[in-house]
């Protein structure tokens, strides 16, 4: 049976909680709790237009990672991992880092945007793979260059989404060398001169997950952390820089089958 929180997850972020059920079943909680943890930061941009109330939802999360009590659903289980020593404080406050950085909107170079990502997707699946029992340095990096490339097509998917609200978070430098502003990029999702630089983000992604590849993967026990990896190869190839619809059954089968076979 699913927790409260599991089945808020399912709800609202399905292609984790997916990711998640092949995890050891003594170990899923960490997961539900660390994803949900991650909604509830994804959600400070989504719930208000004003980015002072945002980075106001962002700083009641730090001060709950940094160990003042507040409870709550969700607040308690996460104090007690992190008290417990199963989630690390730096890569939680790293997310909460890079989610100020979205609300800000404000990507001045591809660096920036890269580090953004590494710091932001790329930490949740890090602090995945050390609750699953990751300790190695180059499986958690390959974890981290998966969980950035699937921030990237997340961001990709999402694109139209975040244009109707006036968000597009793409590299300035990358949109003045299109002859384009930030503006102009999130009113016109479908101007022929953005399409290059996002096909030069699409390839930062699939670079990524080129990179991790060449690292050690992670045992079959902790596969659950790696899982993103699929639906973001999937996404990244079938993409063609036009938006992609609901999850279908190849989506789904293509997780299950790397999550059985315990590669990704």
């Amino acid at each position: 049976m699913l927790s409260p929180l599991g089945e808020s997850l399912r709800r609202h972020d399905p292609d984790r909680f997916l990711t998640l059920l092949f995890a050891p079943t003594e170990l899923r909680e960490r997961l539900v709790i660390l994803y949900a943890f991650n909604h509830e930061l994804a959600r400070a941009r989504e719930v208000t237009s004003q980015n002072l109330l945002a980075l106001m939802r962002l700083q009641w999360w730090r001060e709950v990672v940094e160990g003042e009590a507040k409870p709550g659903e969700l607040s308690t289980p996460l104090r007690t991992l992190i008290r417990e020593g199963v989630f690390d404080r730096a890569p939680l406050l790293a997310m909460i880092e890079a989610r100020e950085a979205e609300i800000d909107g404000a990507f001045p170079t591809l660096e920036d945007w890269r580090q953004w990502l590494l710091q932001g997707t790329g930490s949740l699946a890090v602090v995945a793979g050390r609750a699953l029992g990751v300790t190695q340095a180059g499986m958690l990096e390959g974890l981290r260059l998966r969980g950035a490339a699937y921030g990237v097509a997340g961001l990709l998917r999402a694109r139209f989404a975040l244009a109707a609200q006036g968000h597009a978070p793409w590299p300035a430098d990358l949109l003045e060398a299109a002859g384009l502003i930030p503006e102009a990029a999130a009113a016109h999702p479908l101007d022929p001169a953005l399409m290059p630089v996002l096909g030069q983000l699409r390839a930062q992604g699939e670079a990524w997950l080129a990179e991790a590849r060449r690292l050690p993967r992670p045992p079959r026990s902790a596969v659950a952390a790696a899982l993103p990896a699929i639906l973001a190869a999937r996404d990244l190839r079938q993409l063609a820089l036009q938006p992609v619809g609901l999850r279908g059954f190849g989506d789904r089968f293509a997780v299950t089958r790397a999550g059985f076979l315990g590669r990704a």
